[in-house]
């Protein structure tokens, strides 16, 4: 868990770090929870966003929502409930944009099917996965041991060749045959799709 004083900090964080989930408050020194709200939606449509705090005016409830908050919790609050609303928001997150587009490149998580320039590209489920994260989690550098967790849901072990041996897989798959690469190495810190 990281923590944030203010909304500079706050949406720094959240742009740079691979977060799963931001708890939000509205009342923040320097830049406030809206503000940092609809950054992020500008730049993620993905991250899941509760707002937590204490104003608890319908308008402001409204506003959270429409503004991209993907659940408000007015505190008090019991911690079970935010527990639960946490599961809840990120069960949903797991649903959320079943077809993801990245350029001329399709993933169709629910079907299992990728296309590329109208081609269709057979995968693996392991590689599929892979491909999920590194697009879901473009232009940010992912390391082995986050894919590891993420995808084998395991930690990543200094020995073990996994991710290197299945990014090498996709690469044959969705980057050779055409002449824009997507999957580039960051030598010492992992890999990024962009």
């Amino acid at each position: 868990m990281d923590v944030a004083s203010d909304g500079h900090t706050a949406l720094e964080h959240a742009l740079a770090e691979l977060c799963d989930l931001v708890l939000l408050d509205i009342t923040l020194p320097e830049m406030d929870g809206w503000e940092v709200l609809r950054n992020l939606r500008a730049r993620s449509a993905y991250l899941p966003v509760i707002m937590l705090t204490a104003r608890d005016a319908l308008d402001d409830r409204v506003k959270g929502l429409s503004i991209g908050a993907d659940d408000y919790i007015v505190k008090p609050f019991a911690f079970s409930e935010l527990t639960a609303r946490v599961r809840a928001v990120l069960r949903r997150g797991d649903k959320f944009a079943d077809i993801v587009t990245y350029e001329d490149l399709t993933l169709d998580v629910v079907r299992s099917r990728v296309t590329r320039q109208g081609r269709e590209i057979s995968l693996s489920q392991k590689e599929l996965q892979l491909l999920d994260l590194l697009v879901r989690h473009s232009d940010r550098v992912l390391s082995r041991n986050f894919i590891a967790e993420r995808v084998w849901d395991i930690s990543f072990d200094g020995d073990s060749n996994v991710v290197d041996v299945y990014v090498w897989r996709l690469r044959a798959k969705i980057d050779e045959p055409f002449e824009r690469k997507f999957i580039q190495t960051i030598r010492g810190r992992g890999y990024v799709f962009r």
